[in-house]
């Protein structure tokens, strides 16, 4: 049987459960206040670590500024100049690719060579050995091995050229050449030091200064692969011939055009100043396989 509860004991019952209530709702409250708390917390430390960031991005900023005004280097003509330079020289990919292949081939004939001649050496001290023992055996009898140290003193070593050398001798031997016009030699083949960065360090060919309207003729015979006003070499023929080709850069005025048969002597053109140029001049140029190939050693200019 349930026992009946009075009327104080409902009214303390009462009581506790009030204030079981009233605690609960007090931690609640003190609980969503220690939310609140870390989320202000959470907010602060996002708008501290914003005001850092956007603080050295203007440093940065600052710095980047302060350093172009007061380093005039970066501006300067001197600078500009060795860009200009490096813009402006002429970089022929496919003769790279070629003298960086011979120089491969021409390490590794090399080692063969030197190899061979290990092996050469090792078989004529063995000859010197084996001779020295029969003319031993012959009681003294001998001059064999002699004969043989004088026979490989005559015999002639070939000689290594380069692929420039190799070059000369192939354009020689293949075309005729004639001078394309008299005048003075006022910049040679290959490097050389140049007033403005827009002329190139690596000449590829023989300036001859001449007056403007000089009569210009075609060193070889052949055939016209190229006429063109296009470029630092201004006014330009190519003319080919074989595996030789010749330019002939800055002219003043062309006399035929791409697809004539030109013959030596013939007047192809005029002496100017056109392109990328500091006077009146003819540049001439001379390739082979589109290698170039320094001009006064393939004839007197």
């Amino acid at each position: 049987m349930e026992r009946t509860m009075t009327v104080e004991e409902r009214i303390r019952r009462a009581e506790e459960i009030y204030e079981r209530r009233k605690r609960n709702q007090g931690l609640t409250v003190v609980n969503e206040e220690k939310n609140e708390e870390k989320k202000n917390e959470k907010k602060d430390m996002k708008l501290l670590k914003k005001m850092v960031t956007q603080l050295l991005v203007c440093i940065c900023i600052y710095l980047v500024i302060y350093t172009i005004q007061n380093n005039q280097y970066i501006f300067s003509e001197d600078f500009i100049n060795k860009v200009n330079e490096i813009i402006s020289y002429d970089v022929d990919l496919k003769k790279l690719y070629e003298d960086t292949k011979n120089y491969v081939m021409s390490m590794f004939s090399r080692n063969n060579e030197n190899k061979t001649e290990e092996n050469n050496e090792n078989v004529e001290a063995n000859n010197e050995v084996n001779t020295t023992e029969n003319s031993e055996a012959n009681n003294g009898i001998g001059g064999a091995a002699e004969e043989i140290e004088q026979t490989s003193e005559n015999v002639e070593q070939p000689q290594n050229l380069t692929q420039e050398e190799q070059d000369i001798v192939n354009v020689k031997n293949t075309t005729s050449f004639i001078k394309p016009i008299e005048g003075t030699i006022s910049s040679s083949y290959g490097f050389r030091e140049t007033a403005t960065g827009s002329v190139p360090k690596n000449h590829t060919g023989t300036d001859i200064a001449a007056v403007t309207g000089t009569k210009i003729k075609s060193a070889t015979d052949g055939q016209v692969v190229l006429a063109s006003e296009e470029g630092d070499y201004g006014k330009h023929l190519k003319i080919q011939i074989g595996e030789v080709s010749v330019i002939y850069a800055h002219c003043n005025s062309l006399y035929v055009k791409e697809g004539d048969t030109v013959t030596q002597g013939q007047e192809i053109a005029e002496v100017g100043s056109t392109g990328n140029s500091t006077g009146p001049h003819l540049h001439f140029e001379i390739r082979i396989s589109e290698r170039t190939v320094d001009p006064q050693k393939i004839l007197e200019l």
